[in-house]
């Protein structure tokens, strides 16, 4: 049996982690007029200055120095393009068409461009946030009321165009959701959010006047943050609350230029007991931010070293691995048990 899952360790595919999204952080999208050549050469730049956003977490690149001109390149870089039109309902009912210009650039210039403008790294597999939109309208407070349902398209392109996976709440067959509505309204994220990344922002919006007001309540990697805001069009003042939240997640999870670099580091994982266990430390360590690269360096019944290639310093994987608590370091330091208290 222990031949057996050493044979399994060291032969497996290296399996993606299910927990993050992996965002296509090469291409960028952008809305067309048409489909003529004028247009696409227009478009093309800001195609890639989207893409160079979702690269970097950054909302706009209107302050980095040197934007216009890298954006500017696209035309060089440009490896194919497509067109795609989408439906998009209003408020009012009826339904907005709109063409998009979807464009990819090729990868290693991307990452040239990125390195050239200083830019941080937001790495592409990345954990998606959970948004509970809530609206009183005077009468009572609904989460997402389906005369409102169109908002979440709106808040879909947002994030899309940030580079934010989201994931949307169900309801039950009775239409119910199973979280107490004083819960949500209260913005407790505490008791939302998921220990191992998987955010939560919680967008409480309430008719004040000609005004909405709406509170967004941000719980991620341990932090909670709040913040709000007041517009006369409810779908702007949505929008702006998950336009700041992405701005918590990235700023959070971001690597600043001035420390990517390539670097390595074997970790010694102790405690896996079988197939189901090196699995999941695997596609753990395949989801950490600052890791490229898995490799398996030996292997022995309930202990495997892992290769790691980084792309940033070594504290960073150790700050990953400090907060996520799936694995707890020895006293010593030199290895490191799978499942820790979370056991």
């Amino acid at each position: 049996m222990a031949r057996f899952f050493l044979l399994l360790i060291l032969t497996m595919a290296l399996a993606p982690c299910a927990k993050a999204v992996d965002v296509d952080v090469y291409t960028g999208s952008v809305a067309v007029a048409d489909t003529s050549a004028d247009e696409r050469n227009r478009a093309l730049p800001l195609a890639l200055a989207n893409v160079l956003q979702k690269y970097s977490g950054l909302r706009s690149l209107e302050n980095v120095e040197g934007a216009e001109a890298a954006t500017a390149m696209a035309p060089a870089i440009l490896v194919t393009f497509y067109y795609e039109n989408f439906e998009r309902p209003l408020a009012n009912g009826s339904l907005y068409e709109e063409r998009r210009l979807l464009a990819r650039f090729t990868p290693s210039r991307v990452d040239e461009l990125a390195r050239e403008l200083q830019l941080p790294l937001w790495r592409s597999a990345r954990p998606a946030l959970e948004v509970w939109v809530v609206v009183d309208d005077g009468r009572g407070r609904t989460v997402m009321p389906l005369e409102l349902d169109y908002l979440q398209d709106a808040l879909g392109d947002v994030a899309q165009g940030r580079g934010q996976p989201l994931l949307w709440p169900r309801p039950d067959e009775d239409g119910m959701y199973p979280v107490d509505m004083q819960l949500l309204w209260g913005g407790y994220t505490e008791e939302l959010a998921s220990a191992t990344g998987v955010g939560v922002l919680i967008l409480a919006a309430r008719r004040e006047g000609v005004e909405w007001g709406v509170r967004a309540n941000l719980g991620f990697r341990g932090e909670h943050l709040s913040s709000r805001l007041r517009d006369i069009d409810l779908e702007r003042a949505l929008a702006e609350g998950l336009q700041w939240a992405i701005d918590g997640v990235a700023a959070s999870s971001v690597i600043q230029a001035d420390e990517l670099f390539a670097s390595s580091r074997d970790v010694t994982v102790t405690g896996l007991y079988g197939s189901a266990d090196y699995q999941a430390c695997l596609a753990y360590l395949q989801s950490v931010a600052v890791v490229d690269s898995v490799t398996v360096r030996s292997a022995r019944p309930g202990e495997v070293t892992f290769g790691l290639a980084l792309n940033a310093l070594p504290q960073y994987l150790l700050e990953s691995f400090e907060r996520d608590g799936l694995l707890e370091p020895s006293e010593d330091g030199g290895t490191w048990t799978y499942g820790g208290a979370n056991r």
